[in-house]
């Protein structure tokens, strides 16, 4: 009860819902902002309600920390059931944990190759089915579309969603008239739905800028709470 009550009224149903088909398996979700806006905390957000949904996540840091991360998974838990107030919510984190799994990587000593490979052995080896990739701290100006497109077959091959983060560069990232980064314009052919985050009002805001073949909305109704680092509804 208390899972399914987490999944009925998180606000990424919302999110669910602009992207009419959602990502769909095999497919590549980036979310790109500039540094300390909020991308890491929105894929643990999504990564968390995928395992509330009984659904598998490898997350994937380049990162040289992974402590952070853990720590983030059970603060950003915390909150939503806070938000839901359920007294036994530690145990519902307890037994969702089991379904994910961290792997490091040092994005200059391995290549994509390797990351991928590494990935399906733990799906393969390590019996672990896994139905969502996070790939966080992933430095784009570092890689090539090739690159990206290795993922996107992988992500095709295996049935899997990936969602990546993007940190673009400077205080004042360059956008082109649709919104679309200019450091990411050269990855766009692999990406099916590109989310850039901004502050605005005191609080981080999604917007759509592409949305596989649909005409993106835009600003969506959503925001991303700095205190909490919570998604929600905007009201």
């Amino acid at each position: 009860m208390i899972k399914t009550e987490l999944i009925k009224r998180s606000p990424l149903r919302v999110l669910e819902k602009s992207l009419k088909e959602g990502l769909l398996k095999g497919n590549i979700a980036v979310l790109a902002s500039r540094k300390g806006v909020g991308k890491t905390a929105c894929l643990i957000h999504i990564a968390t309600d995928k395992l509330l949904q009984g659904k598998s996540v490898i997350h994937v840091s380049y990162s040289s920390r992974v402590d952070y991360i853990i720590n983030w998974y059970e603060d950003i838990f915390k909150e939503i059931a806070k938000n839901r107030r359920f007294v036994s919510s530690m145990e519902v984190y307890d037994d969702i944990i089991k379904n994910r799994v961290i792997m490091n990587f040092n994005q200059d000593a391995a290549r994509t190759e390797q990351v991928l490979k590494s990935i399906e052995a733990m799906i393969k080896h390590g019996k672990f089915t896994a139905d969502t990739v996070i790939v966080d701290g992933y430095d784009f100006s570092q890689s090539f579309p090739e690159d990206l497109r290795k993922f996107r077959e992988f992500a095709s091959r295996t049935g899997l969603e990936l969602w990546f983060s993007a940190s673009l560069k400077g205080d004042e990232p360059l956008f082109d008239e649709q919104g679309i980064p200019h450091e990411l314009k050269r990855f766009l052919e692999e990406i099916a739905v590109l989310i850039t985050l901004s502050f605005k009002d005191d609080h981080v805001r999604l917007h759509l800028v592409k949305n596989h073949n649909f005409p993106p909305p835009g600003e969506l109704p959503l925001k991303l709470d700095p205190k909490t680092l919570l998604i929600a509804k905007d009201i």
